[in-house]
């Protein structure tokens, strides 16, 4: 009986298809299997340069791509989609056996050899080739094979490779993009090759390259296990580690090293990766984190990489709010933590009695980007600290008055036993340099660019300085909390560690160049202070355009945001695929609370809690980090919501944290947006967020 098998590629093509086109696939595969002649459901393509090659008919638009064996029964499915975009696809492939794994493997002839052409005119200045470095040995020995060689031998862009991601055949791109990133043969060949053993493979028995690739192309027992199988390719995504991130991932480095990109580029999945590694060579790792919500996801998906209990009970998955109190608490300090609005209180009260020209928003900042920011304990250090971020000047006789002001609110915390998260970390920081042995080998930070000074001191004195001590992933571009700091006078020199990643694997070209849109023009500083841009990140994935909806109510656009949902819901998303950015949190609960009425489940995200199984999830644009989903709908983008006049420091007051104060509520929208995996739309009732005008203009 004819087996058809699944390749991995296929499962990501099938897996974007609307659910009624998925649950037509999988008739097709079972009345495949059934017939006693598989043949009679191929059809001969014709035009092709890979006779092996044929179609099989999904519906009236849809078609199959199918590898079809010289002989035997395995047949296996590489592509789905619709009619002329699966021919398109097939016209100019062919079907090859790699001479290092004995793998299956497909590439674009011709893409390929007008690249080769292109580059042997190409009368460009002379240039060290990229692989200068690697001999031909090596290359033959990686499974690098005549026409791959010989395009390879005439690169010298990066970037060319980079661009043909999809049209080489994946290992030999993979290897290469290794090689390209500074990975030697030898690590090429145990990290992305594979621990086999060096065999001669004939290399036209292609029916033998696919039974030898059982991680690649799945048999499947009928269509409930395919269906199953239809479900699992977002977990695997989500630990998926691309060859050009694996260097930054594995490599052995001599202090503190970073990767850095913009969104969707891997870095969490190097973080998680890497905290991996480190604890199976025997480390304790730290893997931390800004957010509650975050870090739960972390956890989630480091137990979908690694199975093995010893291993995961070497990493710890905790906040850094959660690592400070686990410090302090272990050491008998005993306090109550002040909610944001009674701290606000006490200041407040301060300015009242104090007669002060200071509110007590601009007090608290000073407080925590200045004092607190810097370490500053003494009334001399603060008169001649530099207050970079900080627009309003103040003269010496205004610092003492701040400095009073400062000195009485942390009394009355020491009086009534309370604390901030910012005390708690500093109090931790200082416990840890007090004491000998240091709780981790290694410190993982995954979204960097929103952690306070404070917080970075308690990560630089919780690990020993040396050898892999701190690994640092970040995008400036992405931060949604007022923390600039500057590694180096933290005491953590990256010394040239630093990877940056430029291919987005998440969001589609069109959803990444419309939220990056939003950004043009903005100056926006890396963690030592340098300007960053995310000149070069882009994706190779294409989808639909984001959708942009304007109501003159909010009713109206919750009704419209329930049309959305229902549809997408219709198309075969699944309910936690589909996520609700609002930039308040009432916003997002009415949003639960009008999808609830329409009878569709959603849940709300919070601090302490996550969404339920089976429901869309709803939440505010600061708790969207560092997730993703298939759907994304931001709501509430208009002129009165975005930016939040709460969260903006009036101009008057202080110029320079004013626009800061912009800049992060801009880069929040840009971080809600570029949660989308596959469709957006942003809607608004009354007048459109200023911060629209660039994206859509």
């Amino acid at each position: 009986m004819a087996k058809l098998g699944l390749h991995r590629d296929f499962l990501q093509d099938l897996v974007r298809l609307e659910r009624p086109v998925q649950q037509k696939v999988v008739e097709t595969i079972r009345k495949f299997e059934q017939t006693s002649n598989a043949g009679a459901h191929l059809e001969k393509l014709n035009h092709i340069r890979d006779h092996r090659f044929k179609s099989i008919r999904i519906d009236r638009k849809y078609r199959g791509i199918v590898l079809v064996p010289e002989t035997g029964d395995e047949y296996t499915l590489l592509r789905v989609d619709n009619h002329n975009e699966a021919y398109s696809w097939v016209q100019n492939r062919r079907v090859s056996v790699n001479a290092a794994t004995g793998h299956m493997e497909v590439r674009d002839t011709e893409t390929i050899d007008m690249a080769i052409q292109q580059l042997s005119v190409d009368k460009a200045p002379v240039v060290r080739p990229v692989f200068a470095h690697v001999t031909d040995a090596d290359l033959v020995r990686l499974g690098i094979d005549d026409q791959i060689r010989k395009f390879a031998r005439k690169l010298t862009d990066i970037g060319v490779l980079e661009a043909l991601e999809g049209r080489l055949p994946q290992v030999q791109y993979d290897v290469l993009i290794g090689l390209a990133s500074g990975m030697s043969p030898e690590e090429v060949w145990n990290e992305i090759v594979g621990s086999v053993i060096h065999e001669q493979y004939d290399p036209d028995d292609v029916a033998a390259a696919v039974r030898r690739m059982p991680d690649k192309v799945a048999l499947v027992e009928g269509p409930e296990e395919l269906m199953d199988l239809f479900e699992k390719p977002f977990a695997r995504w989500r630990v998926y580690l691309h060859p050009a991130q694996r260097e930054a991932a594995y490599r052995s480095y001599s202090g503190s090293a970073q990767v850095t990109g913009g969104p969707g580029t891997g870095k969490t999945v190097v973080a998680l990766h890497r905290a991996r590694h480190l604890a199976r060579q025997g480390g304790r790792v730290l893997l931390t984190t800004f957010t509650a919500t975050l870090a739960r996801s972390l956890a989630e998906s480091l137990r979908l990489l690694e199975t093995d209990d010893d291993i995961l009970a070497r990493i710890d998955v905790l906040t850094m709010d959660q690592v400070a109190r686990r410090v302090v608490d272990e050491h008998g300090g005993k306090f109550a933590l002040l909610r944001d609005s009674e701290e606000m209180e006490i200041w407040r009260r301060i300015v009242r009695r104090r007669s002060l020209d200071f509110n007590e928003t601009f007090l608290r900042e000073e407080w925590r980007q200045v004092i607190l920011a810097q370490g500053i304990t003494t009334s001399g250090d603060y008169l001649s600290a530099r207050r970079v971020g900080r627009g309003r000047r103040l003269g010496v006789l205004q610092r003492a008055q701040i400095w009073r002001a400062v000195a009485e609110f942390e009394d009355i915390l020491t009086e009534q036993g309370y604390r901030t998260f910012e005390t708690v970390c500093v109090e931790a920081a200082r416990l840890l340099n007090e004491t000998d042995a240091n709780p981790y080998d290694h410190v993982i930070v995954d979204e960097a660019q929103d952690l306070h000074p404070v917080r970075w001191r308690v990560l630089r004195a919780a690990v020993d300085e040396g050898p892999d001590d701190l690994f640092i992933a970040a995008d400036t571009h992405q931060r949604i909390y007022d923390n600039r700091v500057s590694l180096g006078a933290l005491g953590i020199q990256l010394g040239g560690r630093s990877t940056r990643l430029k291919i987005n694997y998440r969001t589609t070209a069109e959803i990444l160049a419309w939220s990056c849109a939003m950004l043009t023009g903005e100056k926006i500083d890396d963690l030592d202070g340098q300007q960053t841009s995310l000149t070069g990140c882009r994706s190779e994935v294409h989808g639909d355009t984001p959708e942009l909806f304007a109501a003159a109510t909010k009713n109206a656009e919750l009704a419209h945001l329930v049309e959305t949902v229902r549809g997408w819901l219709d198309a075969g998303v699944q309910p936690e695929e589909i996520g609700i950015a609002a930039r308040s949190q009432t916003l997002a609960q009415d949003a639960v609370a009008a999808l609830t009425r329409a009878g569709i489940e959603t849940s709300y995200l919070s601090r302490d809690r996550d969404g339920a199984d089976d429901h869309v999830r709803a939440t505010t644009m600061h708790r969207m980090k560092g997730l993703e989903f298939r759907c994304v709908a931001a709501i509430g983008v208009g002129a009165n919501q975005l930016p939040a006049a709460s969260s903006v420091t009036p101009l008057e007051e202080d110029a320079t944290t004013h626009w800061n104060d912009l800049q992060r509520e801009r880069c929040l929208l840009f971080v809600a947006c570029t949660r989308a995996r596959e469709r957006l739309q942003v809607s608004w009732h009354g007048e459109p967020s200023p911060f629209l005008n660039l994206a859509s203009g």
